[in-house]
C-alpha cells in the first residue's frame, strides 16, 4: 500500500532563555515552519526554563523551489503576558531535513538558539526530538462529477488504456507529456529585521492542527503502461526505432568506418575518463519456438561468441539478459548475429555443443544506433527468426552502441571481464557503527564472602571490570566498558555475567543478564542517562533463579565518530548520529582510468596473468571497478563521486589482483586471497577547487622481500566546492572531531582497541555483499596493521623531526655566523635592527608577522602544480632498508622466527634502548640542575645565584630596561677578538650544579 511520509517534531523544553517581560522572566512559545506549514505550541507563562512536551506533525512534500527543506524553529515571548506590546524574539534554530532520521533512531538534542543578525542578544537552547514516520495513505475518495465547463482527466483501467492506444492513429512523434497541476502553496513567512520585530499573531492557529495543503490532481502514469507481452510491431511507412535485420546469406563486408566518426564524443557525467564504446545487445524473450525445452541464445560479433543462460519457460521463453561487446577502431567485423538454439534435440544442424539451431537474425553493425545518457533507453522489438526450425518464431531484443555510462553497463555481460559475476563494478556502504557504553555501577544481593567482577560480551567483544570484594552483599565498580555495534542491530543481545573469583586462576559464572540492543537508549550529547536495574539469573538452571541484581547505565553514544581508519588518513570525521551532521561543503570526483605495466601475479597455463581491479574508499562509500581479465594494461574508465564534509580528509584508492574470478593452472581460487598491488592516497585539502588532476601514480608495494614497483595507476581527480566561500573557510576553524571527543575523550589505547574491532565488523559486513569485498582488501584499505613495530618507521619519524627542526637549526647557525662577524655588513645591520626593536618594542610583533607573510608569498612561487602528493619511498626509507629489519617488520605476533633470530633482534633492541636511556638521563639532569638553583642542594651555588638575582633586580630597577637590552645585545655580539675561547662563567656555574643522577643505582 502507498505510504505518506510525515515529519514529527517533539518540542520538549528550553533552557536559560533571556528575560523579556521587564520583570526578569519571559513567557515563551515556539513557532515551527516546514514546507509552508506553520505550527505553534502553547505559551508557558513566566518561565525561563519552559517545558512544553508537545508533538507537532508536518506533511513532507516534494522538493520545491518555493519552500526549502529547512525546518525553522522560532522562540518568542508572548506580548499578552507582561508590559511589552510586541512579541519579542528569543532565538531561532534552522535545521536541514538531511539531518532528520526515521522513527526509532531519534534522540533528544539541545540546539543552541541562534541570532537573527549580528547585534542580536540571544542565549539559551531548545530541546527537540525530530524524526520521520511513514503512515499508510488513506484510500482515495471516489471522484466527484466535474462541472460542465471543466474537463478533467480520469484514471482509466489498463484494458481501456490499451484499447484507446490501439485505436489512436500512429505518429512518428512521441505522445505529449501528461500535464501536472502544481499545488498551490502559501508564501513563505517574511523574517523580521530585528529581535523585537512584530511577530504575526498566531493565536488563532491551533497548536496541533496541521495546515491542509491543496490536493494535487495528476494522471497515474503506471496505469497507462502496456503489459509485458508486447504486440507485434509492424514496420511500414514509419521510421524504425531500432536496427533492421539483414538477410543471413549476406556476405561479411569490411568494417572501415572510424569509430570517432560513428561514435561522437559527447560531454556527460563521465567527463574525467575516456569513453569506451560498447555494442549492447539485450535479449528479452522469444515466442512461438518449436521446442518444449529451455533454449539459449548465441551472439557472435567481432570474433567473440557468447551463449546466454537457458530461458525461463513462462508464457514466453524469457532471458532478459544484456551483453556488452567492446568496440574499437580496428574492429573489422560489421555483422552482429543473434541465433536461438535448443539444447535438448540433437540433429544434423546442431553445433559443436549439441544445440539444435532454431533460427537467427543478422544486423549490420554500422547501422546500429548510438545511445548516450541522458537519452532514454532503447525499446526492444520483435524480430522474425530466419532459418532453422522456427519458421514463425519471434525474438524480442534491443541493440545499440553506448558507453560505460549506460545504465545497463554495470549488470551486463562484458567481454573484458569474461562475463564473471564477481568482476562487476559495485558500490558498497560501510555499516553504521555505534559506540555502546556500559557503565557498571554496583551489584546487590550477591554472596558476601567472595570477590566479583562483571564480564560483558557483545558478539566476539568481551570486556571485564576489575575484581571487587563484596561488602554486605554489595559490590561497587563505577567503570565504563565500551563496545562497537553495527546497525541494523543483530538479534544477539548484550550479555552481562557475574563472575566469582574463587582463586588466582579459578572463576565461576554465578549469574547472567541480557539486554536486547533494540531496547537500548541512544544519546547524542553528554546528558545524564538514567540508570536501570537488571536481574541476574542462574545460567545452569532451567527455571529462573534469582542470583542478584546489577545497576547499569547502557546507551549508544552517537556523539562520537567511530574510527575505522588511522586518524592521520581518515576520510570522514562525522559523528554517528545523523542529527549532528553538517551540510556538505563540496564533492570529490574520481576517474579511475586504468593501469600500465602491471606485473603478472599468477600463472595460467604457464603464462603470467593479472586480473586487476581497483577499490576506492571515502567516507562510508566504497566502490569497486570491474576486474579486467588477463590484462597487464587494464582500462576501467569508471567515474565516481563522493560528498565532502571536511577538506582535511583522505581519499584512498587501491589496486588488487582477483584470485576468485579466474583460476590459475586449474587450481581452485576460492581459498586464496586477493593480492594487493599498491594504493594511492589523495588529501582533499591539497587540491585546488575546480581543477582536474590527471596523473599517473606509481604503485609501490613493500613486503618481506623489499620494495617493488607493481605498475602505474592513472587517475583523474577534481574537487568542486558547493558551500559559500565564507562557510568553506569557516570549516578550518572548527574542531576536527565531534564535540564528544573533547568533552569526554577516549584514551589512545582504548581508541585503538575499538578501531581494531570496527575494522573487523566492517570487513565482515562487506564480505557478505555480492560480489563480496574480501576481508584482506578491507584490512589493507583501512591500514589495519599500521601500528606494528617497525625500526624503519622509527628512523623515518626521527628524520621527520630533524627536518621540522632544520629551520630552527639554520636560524641558530645564521645567528652564530652573524655573531662571529663572518659577514660584517650583516652583523652591522643586525645591530641597527636590535636598536630599533628595543627602542620601539611595538614593532616586534608586526615585524615577525610581516616576515612570515614574506616567506609565505615567496614560497608560493615554488608550490606544487603537478600531481597531488603521493607515497615517498625516500621519506619512508623503503629503498635503503636492511633485510633483517624488513623481516622483523612483517613478522607476525607472536614471533614465528627461530630462537637465534629472536635473540639477535632482542640484543639490537637493547642497544637502541641504552642510547634512548642515556638521552633521557641527560634531559632529566638538565632539569634537575635548574631546580637545584633554589633548592639549596649546594648551599654555596644557591647563595651565589640568589645574590646575583638581587643585584640584577637592583640594576634593572635603577637602569632603564632599554639600555640594559641594548648593552646585553652588543656584548653578546661583540667581535671575536674581545672574547675568550673558554666557556662562559654562567655556563661553568650551571654545569657545576648537582643533579639526582648520582643517586640512581
Amino acid at each position: 500500500m502507498a505510504s505518506v511520509r510525515k515529519l514529527i517534531v517533539e518540542v520538549v523544553d528550553a533552557r536559560n532563555l533571556l528575560p523579556k517581560d521587564g520583570h526578569g522572566t519571559s513567557s515563551p512559545y515556539v513557532i515551527l515552519d516546514f514546507y509552508g506549514q506553520r505550527r505553534k505550541t502553547r505559551v508557558v507563562a513566566r518561565d525561563l526554563n519552559p517545558v512544553w512536551n508537545e508533538v507537532l506533525e508536518f506533511n513532507v512534500g516534494k522538493p520545491s523551489d518555493v519552500f526549502g527543506d529547512m525546518l525553522e524553529v522560532d522562540v518568542n515571548h508572548d506580548k499578552t503576558l507582561g508590559p511589552t506590546t510586541r512579541h519579542n524574539f528569543l532565538g531561532r534554530v534552522r535545521l536541514n531535513s538531511q539531518q532528520f532520521v526515521k522513527k526509532g533512531e531519534e534522540a533528544l538534542i539541545y540546539y543552541p538558539l541562534e541570532k537573527k543578525h549580528l547585534f542580536s542578544w540571544i542565549q539559551g537552547e531548545i530541546g527537540l526530538r525530530i524524526y520521520f514516520v511513514d503512515d499508510v495513505a488513506p484510500p482515495p475518495a471516489p471522484p466527484s462529477p466535474p462541472p460542465s465547463e471543466e474537463v478533467k482527466a480520469e484514471p482509466k483501467s489498463l484494458e481501456e488504456a490499451k484499447s484507446e492506444a490501439d485505436a489512436a492513429p500512429k505518429t512518428d512523434s512521441e505522445p505529449p507529456p501528461v500535464p501536472e497541476v502544481a499545488p498551490t502553496e502559501p508564501a513563505p513567512p517574511s523574517e523580521a529585521s530585528d529581535d523585537d520585530a512584530e511577530v504575526p499573531d498566531l493565536d488563532g492557529i491551533d497548536p496541533v492542527e496541521a495546515s491542509t495543503p491543496m490536493k494535487q490532481e495528476r494522471f497515474d502514469h503506471d496505469q497507462l503502461r502496456t503489459s509485458r507481452s508486447m504486440p507485434d510491431i509492424k514496420i511500414g511507412g514509419a521510421i524504425p526505432i531500432g536496427p533492421q535485420p539483414i538477410p543471413r546469406t549476406s556476405s561479411v563486408s569490411s568494417f572501415t568506418t572510424d569509430v570517432s566518426d560513428r561514435f561522437p564524443i559527447e560531454r556527460s557525467s563521465f567527463d574525467l575518463v575516456e569513453k569506451m564504446h560498447y555494442l549492447f545487445v539485450r535479449v528479452v524473450k522469444a515466442r512461438a519456438l518449436p521446442t518444449p525445452g529451455n533454449p539459449v541464445t548465441k551472439i557472435v560479433v567481432s570474433g567473440c561468441q557468447v551463449v546466454s543462460k537457458p530461458a525461463r519457460k513462462t508464457m514466453y521463453f524469457e532471458w532478459d539478459q544484456t551483453f556488452a561487446f567492446r568496440r574499437d577502431a580496428h574492429d573489422s567485423a560489421s555483422i552482429l548475429e543473434v541465433s536461438v538454439w535448443d539444447p535438448l534435440i540433437s540433429s544434423s544442424m546442431s553445433d559443436v555443443a549439441g544445440h539444435n539451431f532454431l533460427g537467427g537474425i543478422c544486423f549490420d553493425a554500422t547501422e546500429i544506433p548510438l545511445r548516450d545518457p541522458p537519452d532514454s533507453p532503447l525499446a526492444p522489438q520483435w524480430y522474425r527468426l530466419e532459418g532453422g526450425g522456427a519458421h514463425k518464431g519471434d525474438l524480442m531484443l534491443a541493440t545499440w552502441v553506448g558507453t560505460q555510462a549506460d545504465e545497463s553497463f554495470p549488470e551486463a555481460w562484458k567481454t573484458d571481464t569474461a562475463g564473471n559475476p564477481s568482476s562487476r563494478s559495485k558500490i558498497y556502504q560501510s555499516p553504521k557503527l555505534w559506540y555502546l557504553r556500559a557503565t557498571i555501577i554496583e551489584a546487590q544481593d550477591v554472596p558476601p564472602t567472595s570477590s566479583f567482577q562483571i564480564k560483558a560480551q557483545l558478539g566476539f567483544q568481551v570486556q571485564k571490570t576489575k575484581s571487587i570484594a563484596t561488602r554486605n552483599g554489595t559490590s561497587s565498580w563505577n567503570e565504563d566498558l565500551m563496545f562497537v555495534a553495527a546497525e541494523p542491530f543483530s538479534d544477539q543481545p548484550l550479555m552481562l555475567f557475574l563472575v566469582e573469583q574463587r582463586g588466582p586462576k579459578e572463576t565461576t559464572v554465578v549469574g547472567v543478564a541480557s539486554l536486547p540492543l533494540a531496547s537500548i537508549e541512544r544519546r547524542v550529547d553528554d546528558r545524564i542517562v538514567v540508570s536501570k536495574w537488571l536481574t541476574f539469573e542462574d545460567p545452569n538452571e532451567e527455571k529462573r533463579v534469582y542470583r542478584g541484581r546489577i545497576q547499569v547505565k547502557i546507551f549508544f553514544d552517537g556523539g562520537y565518530h567511530v574510527m575505522d581508519e588511522a586518524a592521520h588518513v581518515c576520510s570522514d570525521y562525522r559523528p554517528t548520529a545523523k542529527q549532528l551532521w553538517k551540510s556538505p561543503i563540496g564533492t570529490i570526483e574520481l576517474g579511475i582510468v586504468g593501469c600500465k605495466n602491471l606485473l603478472p601475479m599468477k600463472s595460467i597455463n604457464g603464462k603470467g596473468s593479472t586480473d586487476a581491479y581497483a577499490v576506492a574508499k571515502y567516507g562510508n562509500k566504497w566502490v569497486r571497478t570491474r576486474a579486467i581479465s588477463d590484462n597487464l594494461d587494464p582500462k576501467w574508465n569508471e567515474q565516481y563521486t563522493w560528498r565532502v564534509y571536511d577538506p582535511s580528509t583522505v581519499l584512498t584508492i587501491g589496486v588488487f589482483d582477483s584470485c576468485e574470478a579466474f583460476g590459475s593452472d586449474g587450481q581452485k581460487e576460492s581459498t586464496r586471497s586477493d593480492f594487493r598491488m599498491g594504493k594511492v592516497r589523495i588529501r582533499i585539502s591539497t587540491l585546488e577547487m575546480g581543477k582536474v588532476y590527471k596523473n599517473t601514480y606509481s604503485l609501490m608495494l613493500l613486503n618481506a622481500v623489499g620494495l617493488k614497483k607493481m605498475g602505474e595507476l592513472e587517475l583523474a581527480v577534481r574537487f568542486v566546492r558547493m558551500a559559500p566561500t565564507l562557510d568553506f573557510l569557516n570549516v578550518y576553524s572548527q574542531p576536527l572531531l565531534p564535540i564528544m571527543h573533547h568533552i569526554k575523550p577516549i584514551g589512545v589505547v582504548q581508541q585503538e582497541i575499538l578501531r581494531t574491532v570496527a575494522v573487523k565488523i566492517t570487513a565482515a559486513h562487506l564480505a557478505r555483499s555480492e560480489p563480496p569485498l574480501r576481508r584482506e582488501v578491507v584490512a589493507y584499505m583501512l591500514d589495519a596493521d599500521t601500528h606494528a613495530f617497525s625500526m624503519r618507521k622509527v628512523r623515518a619519524n626521527w628524520l621527520r623531526i630533524v627536518n621540522v627542526l632544520s629551520g630552527v637549526i639554520d636560524m641558530v647557525k645564521w645567528f652564530d655566523d652573524t655573531r662571529s662577524w663572518k659577514n660584517p655588513t650583516s652583523t652591522f645591520l643586525v645591530h641597527i635592527l636590535l636598536m630599533m626593536l628595543v627602542w620601539f618594542p611595538d614593532l616586534i610583533i608586526p615585524t615577525l608577522a610581516f616576515y612570515v607573510f614574506v616567506v609565505g608569498v615567496w614560497n608560493y612561487r615554488f608550490r606544487s602544480r603537478a600531481a597531488p602528493p603521493h607515497f615517498d619511498p625516500k621519506l619512508s626509507l623503503a629503498e635503503t632498508i636492511d633485510g633483517n629489519e624488513l623481516d622483523e617488520e612483517f613478522d607476525m605476533v607472536p614471533c614465528t622466527r627461530s630462537n637465534e633470530m629472536v635473540r639477535l633482534r632482542y640484543d639490537k633492541l637493547r642497544m637502541l634502548g641504552a642510547r634512548v636511556q642515556t638521552v633521557l638521563g641527560d634531559i632529566a639532569t638538565q632539569g634537575e640542575r635548574v631546580q637545584a638553583l633554589v633548592t639549596w642542594r649546594d648551599p654555596r651555588a644557591t647563595g651565589i645565584f640568589v645574590g646575583m638575582c638581587l643585584v640584577v633586580a637592583v640594576i634593572l630597577y635603577l637602569v632603564p630596561s632599554k639600555m640594559v637590552a641594548v648593552t646585553f645585545g652588543f656584548y653578546y655580539m661583540r667581535h671575536p677578538i674581545f672574547r675568550d675561547r673558554m666557556p662562559s662563567p654562567a655556563l661553568n656555574f650551571f654545569r657545576r650544579l648537582p643533579s639526582l643522577s648520582d643517586r640512581i643505582l
